[in-house]
């Protein structure tokens, strides 16, 4: 299974679109899962059209959009908890273990988180964390990122994709 790994996008109110070396990794997914801060219903609307099948909460930009803060899925044998991770920077990635740790039904899931621009791979606890930045570059994001992933026989093996 390959999943497009994607978070604060930010149309329109901080850029236009999703650069197209992103959109044709996103279309060529079997599962998108975005982390929140689309920014508008346009920009959900944009994404469900290129995904072949999505999974995605809403951030603190998020108001009107309709997701949930919190989802819990499995793709390909791998648990997933996604959340925006929305509060202060400070204590993020711990705010984030804690949704993971009170959200999991496997000893071993993977925590998906946006809210702080910053690309993160990395494993505390037995649960893996990945945030793959934004995908439009949007302020502060000194670079365009996201993250593509394969699951095969409940291995995960992750990517990172930037652009200047």
């Amino acid at each position: 299974m390959q999943l497009a790994i994607v978070s604060d996008t930010h149309i329109p109110s901080r850029a236009s679109e999703i650069p197209q070396p992103f959109v044709e990794r996103i279309q060529g997914a079997d599962h998108v899962i975005h982390a929140g801060d689309f920014d508008s219903k346009g920009a959900v609307s944009n994404i469900s059209n290129l995904a072949t099948e999505l999974t995605a909460v809403s951030g603190n930009m998020d108001p009107h959009v309709g997701f949930p803060r919190v989802v819990r899925t499995t793709l390909g044998s791998v648990e997933f908890v996604i959340t925006h991770g929305i509060g202060p920077k400070h204590n993020h990635t711990q705010r984030v273990l804690q949704t993971v740790s009170e959200e999991a039904n496997t000893d071993n899931p993977v925590g998906v988180t946006g809210h702080t621009h910053e690309v993160l791979d990395t494993k505390v606890d037995g649960i893996r964390l990945l945030n793959p930045g934004t995908a439009t570059g949007a302020a502060p994001a000194k670079r365009k990122t996201m993250m593509t992933a394969t699951v095969d026989a409940g291995k995960l093996t992750v990517s990172l994709h930037e652009l200047e």
